[in-house]
């Protein structure tokens, strides 16, 4: 910390060195991290040129034995890769443009206009590219030099933050489209002289697949919830409690002393009301064919409702004692 406090004439041995010796500190600390960062992006791309190289024969490997799907899937980690290299080429320029114009930086309070775009580009780039940690150590100079403010609208990508464009699109995490995967499968078969029909893999990059994630979109043998009928709900007859029940207005309402207690449907006189029907299964009452009614009927449909509301009154008693219970 006190490197960068003497790299921006912030220290707190200001009282004790002069004001030169604290630029020449500064000078030598941003030179430093500039040249340790553009020396590690070097050799990260020499790596990245051999791992490239050995995925792209690899890919070639399959397209050739046929299989395409793998190829398919290895090719997304191959692009990847390159535009990771081109974000690292443009980077080492960057900082190279930097490392030229330390001097300038030192001097001046605000970010120099010709330098902002190589410097938003590099605070960008840093928390992304983590096997570069000189990045970080150089935005956090320029977070010294300048203020968080600065450096958050650059990480943020906020209006005239003037990060490159390219380091934007390299750096991206989204997906590559299907058509940059089968330019670069046509690369790479046409750099191994590779005699490949693409006809397949051109099929399935156009092909639009459901997203599985937010559900089907198409119901077989039934129309759509949002097509389907509004059903509707009629009030059937108040019970004795006070209640009011719901019922949809196209479900057959069957009478209550189908609901009737079993003992009371055991009995001979009642169970003799119920008959099947030839035109319909469910059993239906016989006054409903007949028209005639017994006088035993009339009782029976006076027991049973007068237990339905000894039922609905004991439940009712006991959804308040339950509630009285957790109020206490």
């Amino acid at each position: 910390m006190s490197l960068l406090n003497q790299l921006f004439n912030r220290g707190v041995f200001g009282t004790k060195w002069g004001s030169k010796s604290l630029t020449l500190a500064g000078l030598f600390c941003s030179k430093t991290c500039l040249n340790l960062g553009i020396s590690r992006i070097k050799l990260l791309q020499n790596k990245r040129d051999v791992q490239l190289k050995h995925m792209r024969k690899e890919i070639a490997q399959f397209l050739q034995a046929g299989q395409e799907a793998i190829a398919r899937i290895r090719v997304e980690h191959v692009i990847r890769e390159q535009n990771i290299w081109a974000a690292y080429e443009i980077l080492e320029l960057f900082c190279e443009f930097v490392l030229a114009r330390v001097p300038i930086i030192e001097n001046q309070r605000e970010c120099p206009t010709e330098l902002r775009e190589a410097i938003s580009s590099i605070i960008f780039a840093a928390p992304r590219c983590s096997d570069v940690p000189d990045l970080m150590q150089i935005t956090n100079l320029f977070t010294a030099k300048y203020g968080k403010e600065f450096v958050s609208a650059a990480s943020e990508l906020r209006p005239d933050s003037g990060v490159n464009r390219t380091i934007i699109e390299k750096l991206s995490v989204s997906a590559p489209s299907g058509e940059a995967r089968l330019k670069v499968l046509k690369e790479i078969a046409q750099e191994y002289k590779l005699n490949w029909d693409s006809s397949d893999t051109e099929a399935e990059f156009s092909k639009k697949h459901d997203d599985l994630l937010g559900g089907s979109k198409h119901v077989s043998g039934a129309a759509a919830p949002s097509q389907a009928p509004a059903k509707r709900v009629t009030f059937s007859s108040p019970p004795s409690n006070g209640a009011h029940t719901i019922v949809p207005a196209d479900v057959k309402q069957e009478p209550q002393y189908l609901h009737a207690p079993r003992s009371l449907i055991n009995t001979p006189s009642f169970s003799s009301e119920i008959q099947p029907s030839g035109n319909d299964d469910k059993a239906r009452p016989v006054s409903e064919t007949k028209g005639e009614t017994r006088p035993q009927s009339s009782d029976i449909l006076d027991r049973a409702r007068a237990a339905i509301a000894s039922a609905e009154r004991a439940s009712a008693a006991a959804r308040r004692a339950a509630e009285l219970v957790k109020s206490l």
